[in-house]
C-alpha cells in the first residue's frame, strides 16, 4: 500500500514538473516577427461617386381628364395600351348635354327670327320717318328694337357654340401619343366636373427615355453638375447596371425636419422597356474618375503595427504628416509615406510615394497561433 501511494505521489510530482518546464519553454519561445495579411499593389481604375435615392418617371405623364360631368358610357382603352393622338379613349352619356344643345340651338332660332321681325319694323319706321308721319323718336326706339335683337342673337350663338362644346366633350380623346398609365374610371361611373377637373386616364408620351427624380443631400449638391454621368441599379435587375446624364438640378430646396435636401432629374435610355415608372433607382454620380493609376486597399490605409498603436506618442512615431502604408518586406513591416488621390470606398489612388505596382502592402496582422495559445497557459506550482 505504501509503495503505491509512493508512486501517486512521485507521479503527481513529476506531471507539475513537466507542465512547469512545458509553460517556460513556451513561453520562451514567443515571437515579436507575428503573421501579415497582405495585397498586391496594382493599377487600376478608381471612380468617385456620391449615392443616392430616386423615382423612375416618364418624362412626360399627361393626366386626361373632362371638362363636363356626366357619366361614363363607354371605354376604348385600358392599362398599358398604346394610342394615338386624337384616339377616343372613353365617351360619357350625352343625353343631358344633347339635350342642352337642342334648346340652345332653338333659343338661337327663336333670337333670329325676332331680330328679323325687328329689321322689319326698322325699315317700315325709316319709310314713315321720310314721309313725316312719325317722329324721330319713335324712329330711335325702333332701331334700338333691331340693335337688341341682333345682340340676342350673338348671345345665342355663343350659347350654341358652348354646348356644342360641351357635348364634344363627352367624348374623351387622347391629347398624345403614348402608352396608358393608369385608368381610374370604370363604365357607369359618375365624374363630377364642378369644382376640379376629375383624372381619367393617365398617359406617358414614350417610354423609351425616362427620367429619375433624385434627392440629393445638401453637402453633395455642389459636386454635381449638368450633363455629369450617372449609373444605378434597380431591385428588378440588381446584376444589371443603367446609364444617364444629368439634365436639371433644381433650386427650389426640400426641408424636413431641418434637412435639407435638392431635386435633381437625369435622363436614361430605356429602348428594351426594362425600366418601369415608379421603380426606385440606387444613383451613384460620377464624381471623378481616373484609369490606369496605382492603388492600394483602403485597409492597407487604416493599419498600424501593434507595437505603434500601443505607444502614446503613436502620431509622432509616423514618418511624416501624410498618410503611411506598410510594405512587407524581409518579413517585416517597412513604413512608406504616400500622397494619396481620390477613392471610391474600396481602393486609393497613390500620387507619390516609393512603392511600386506588385508590392506586398499589409492590411492586417493575424497574431500567430503559438504566442496566442501562450497567453492562455496557467502556471501550475
Amino acid at each position: 500500500m505504501r509503495t503505491l501511494s509512493t508512486r501517486k505521489i512521485l507521479f503527481v510530482i513529476i506531471a507539475i514538473t513537466v507542465a512547469a518546464v512545458y509553460w517556460y519553454s513556451g513561453g520562451k519561445k514567443e515571437s515579436k516577427t507575428g503573421q501579415y495579411k497582405t495585397r498586391v499593389v496594382e493599377r487600376g481604375d478608381i471612380v468617385q461617386t456620391i449615392s443616392a435615392n430616386g423615382t423612375l418617371t416618364p418624362v412626360v405623364l399627361v393626366n386626361v381628364g373632362t371638362q363636363v360631368s356626366g357619366t361614363v358610357a363607354k371605354l376604348h382603352a385600358d392599362y398599358n395600351d398604346h394610342v394615338e393622338i386624337g384616339q377616343v379613349l372613353a365617351e360619357l352619356d350625352p343625353a343631358l348635354l344633347r339635350a342642352q344643345l337642342q334648346q340652345s340651338k332653338a333659343n338661337l332660332f327663336s333670337a333670329q327670327t325676332a331680330a328679323k321681325i325687328a329689321d322689319s319694323k326698322l325699315k317700315r319706321q325709316r319709310l314713315l320717318k321720310e314721309k313725316e308721319f312719325i317722329s324721330p323718336e319713335a324712329l330711335e326706339i325702333a332701331e334700338q328694337e333691331a340693335e337688341a335683337a341682333r345682340a340676342q342673337v350673338a348671345i345665342s350663338k355663343a350659347q350654341v357654340d358652348r354646348d356644342q362644346a360641351n357635348f364634344n366633350y363627352s367624348v374623351i380623346r387622347s391629347p398624345i401619343s403614348g402608352v396608358v398609365i393608369a385608368r381610374d374610371v370604370d363604365i357607369g361611373q359618375t365624374v363630377a366636373a364642378n369644382f376640379q377637373t376629375p383624372t381619367l386616364f393617365q398617359i406617358a408620351k414614350d417610354l423609351r427615355q425616362m427620367q429619375v427624380n433624385i434627392s440629393v443631400a445638401e453637402a453633395d449638391i455642389g459636386q454635381l453638375h449638368i450633363d455629369q454621368l450617372i449609373n444605378f441599379t434597380v431591385d428588378a435587375f440588381q446584376q444589371r447596371k443603367f446609364v444617364g446624364k444629368v439634365k436639371q438640378i433644381r433650386l427650389n430646396p426640400t426641408i424636413q425636419e431641418n434637412v435639407v435636401t435638392y431635386n435633381v432629374v437625369a435622363m436614361v435610355d430605356n429602348d428594351d422597356g426594362a425600366l418601369l415608372p415608379g421603380m426606385t433607382a440606387n444613383i451613384n454620380f460620377i464624381v471623378m474618375q481616373k484609369n490606369d493609376v496605382l492603388r492600394v486597399p483602403n485597409a492597407a490605409l487604416r493599419y498600424q503595427p501593434k507595437d505603434l498603436e500601443s505607444n502614446e506618442g503613436s502620431k509622432a512615431a509616423r514618418p511624416g504628416n501624410r498618410p503611411t502604408l506598410y510594405l512587407l518586406a524581409q518579413d517585416q513591416a517597412a513604413p512608406v509615406s504616400v500622397t494619396t488621390g481620390i477613392s471610391d470606398g474600396n481602393f486609393t489612388e497613390i500620387i507619390d510615394g516609393e512603392i511600386n505596382a506588385g508590392d506586398k502592402v499589409i492590411i492586417s496582422e493575424v497574431v500567430d497561433k503559438k504566442e496566442s495559445e501562450s497567453k492562455f497557459k496557467l502556471r501550475v506550482f
